[in-house]
């Protein structure tokens, strides 16, 4: 017997087919905003393959405001638009190059970051900081277990890209208690609209 589906219905919990437009302006949005921290070069520190970079910030930034799911997206649209050409990594780095080169695993790692920071967030009962901060530091490990293999793969020598990455640590330090304090002022400041504001999925 057909029934129709009544308003009450639709607000069941389920997978949804498509990104509403909000969904895909703040998708958009924060691909844009990844891409704007690349106007900020990287550096070069102790003789490292890898750039000390203000853009892997981006990443964390868009998990714990947009969620796993909607995070992950705007990292993949931004790695997307860089691979197809546009400069948009630090530097004006753009095209396949980089993600040939020994950056490829902590690039391809900010899906990760994304996708853990949002994760965690989503299902906080409340995003307070001591939660975002959790959020920011597990999603920059998630970077790191991605990126440094890969450049131990790339370097041929595991010990060698683990003190390259060494390196990163005091900035990366920095940028997680940044981000866990920028979105804590975002999730106050917009209560119930940001992820795991209101134990809305990812």
């Amino acid at each position: 017997m057909h029934t129709e589906k009544t308003p009450d219905d639709e607000n069941e919990p389920g997978p949804r087919r498509t990104l509403p437009a909000a969904d895909l302006a703040t998708t958009v949005v924060f691909a844009g905003f990844i891409a704007v921290l690349g106007v900020f070069p990287g550096l070069y520190l102790g003789g490292g393959s890898v750039p000390v970079v203000l853009q892997n910030a981006g990443p964390l930034l868009a998990g714990c405001v947009l969620g796993a799911r909607r995070g992950a997206a705007a990292v993949v649209l931004f790695l997307a638009l860089t691979a197809i050409g546009l400069p948009l990594l630090s530097g004006g780095r753009g095209g396949i190059a980089p993600f040939l080169g020994p950056s490829c695993g902590f690039l391809l790692g900010w899906i990760l970051s994304a996708l853990v920071a949002g994760a965690i967030v989503t299902r906080a009962k409340r995003a307070g900081l001591p939660v975002l901060l959790l959020a920011a530091v597990l999603g920059l490990a998630a970077d790191y277990l991605v990126g440094v293999p890969y450049l131990a793969f790339y370097l041929g020598d595991l010990r060698a890209a683990a003190v390259q990455s060494l390196v990163f640590l005091p900035g990366d330090a920095i940028k997680v208690v940044a981000v866990a304090l920028i979105t804590s002022v975002l999730h106050r400041a917009l209560p119930g609209r940001l992820a795991g504001s209101s134990r809305r999925a990812g």
